[in-house]
């Protein structure tokens, strides 16, 4: 197990009964990455921690594939879908590496709050691209650390160093937008709210 899978592990209670920092912000996201939907869409959630943004769109949906590396989160994942009596959601515990599915086997690939963790986005990003159907959805919403976050960068480095934070990469907003540009998607709806670091981004692979 990772050093990253055992940090998730062991918060994943704690995580799971944190507030959303912004419910609002939170439930326009949702509403926004709902109008992309359709009863027949199959969805694969990269990074699906408690499931709770895959749960949220699973009566809109056919089908969502949701994987994490850490099984106590997907622990509470599914039986947060249990409780609920959702059965159209498969949780699974995979990085998305070790992840494979044939290409173009998904309408919609959704990767929120995932690429700052990774030490390669613009692999995952081409991934899901490869993933998409002609046509489909790329939803991500990404935490930039831009503005007074840069002062923590010192910290949050030494926190990865000894296993009590996740790794996190910094990048700008406009890196992040040409990152999903260049795996070949065009960018349908980008938004950064107001005092936030996240980066909302719609993003859609050509038809043809």
């Amino acid at each position: 197990m990772t050093a990253s899978a055992l940090f998730w592990d062991r918060i994943a209670k704690r995580y799971s009964k944190s507030p959303v920092s912004n419910k609002k912000v939170y439930e326009r996201k949702l509403e926004i990455t709902k109008s992309y939907l359709s009863p027949e869409s199959e969805i694969l959630e990269l990074g699906c921690g408690t499931g709770s943004t895959a749960l949220y769109h699973s009566p809109f949906v056919k089908h969502i594939t949701a994987i994490d590396i850490s099984k106590n989160m997907l622990d509470i994942a599914q039986q947060k879908a249990a409780d609920a009596n959702i059965t159209n959601i498969s949780f699974k515990q995979s990085t998305i590496d070790d992840f494979n599915a044939p290409d173009g086997s998904y309408d919609m690939v959704m990767a929120h709050s995932i690429l700052h963790l990774l030490p390669n986005k613009a692999h995952a990003i081409k991934k899901a691209y490869n993933l998409l159907k002609p046509g489909g959805v790329f939803v991500s919403s990404t935490f930039c650390g831009r503005g007074k976050v840069k002062l923590l960068r010192p910290f949050l480095a030494l926190g990865a160093f000894f296993g009590l934070l996740p790794k996190i990469s910094f990048f700008s907003p406009e890196s992040l937008q040409m990152s999903i540009k260049d795996a070949g998607f065009r960018l349908d709806h980008v938004w950064l709210p107001e005092n936030s670091d996240a980066l909302f981004v719609v993003a859609l692979k050509p038809s043809h």
